[in-house]
């Protein structure tokens, strides 16, 4: 599910923005909208807000993942969390799921013609972080990545593909 503000002219750039947990992507835009009346809208960029799915969710080893800081209720979140700290390890297992899903959405904007040096992802809070792993680990070929009062684990993976790999150097990065 994914709300969408289409380009009044030729569609030639995408920006993916993914909400923060509990939220959804209808819920950014409204809040975008409200904020930045009348919309976040531009002539040649789709702006695409998908909402993370409802967990528990069902993983590819067939193993439930409940949202662990909320006891297993039902809530829209991009990943998993052992608990709300920087101290304690990345639920890669989630992450990584939830990158292929939206690596999905990013090859639907190149098979309409967008090329991915013309694509950024971003997101508020829970969906930052989710934005930098995907740019950062999965898809550095992308334009950019922004995280907006976002968060990253102490140890987080994502600071060492931006360390040492090469085409990640030249990311732009806004934290």
């Amino acid at each position: 599910r994914c709300a969408r503000v289409s380009p009044t002219g030729k569609h030639s750039a995408s920006v993916l923005f993914l909400h923060g947990s509990g939220d959804t992507g209808q819920g950014l835009r409204s809040w975008v909208r409200d904020i930045l009346t009348p919309d976040l809208a531009f002539t040649h960029i789709r702006v695409i807000y998908p909402t993370a799915p409802a967990r528990p969710v069902i993983s590819p080893s067939f193993q439930w993942w409940p949202y662990t800081p909320m006891r297993g209720a039902l809530s829209n979140v991009w990943f998993d969390r052992y608990k709300i700290s920087r101290d304690c390890p990345e639920h890669l297992e989630s992450i990584d799921t939830m990158c292929s899903t939206l690596g999905a959405l990013i090859q639907d904007e190149v098979n309409a013609g967008i090329p991915a040096h013309r694509i950024i992802v971003g997101g508020f809070s829970m969906g930052g972080a989710m934005a930098l792993h995907l740019a950062g680990r999965y898809h550095p070929e992308l334009a950019g990545v922004f995280a907006l009062s976002s968060f990253l684990n102490k140890d987080s993976v994502a600071f060492q593909v931006t360390s040492c790999h090469p085409s990640a150097r030249s990311a732009r990065l806004k934290l």
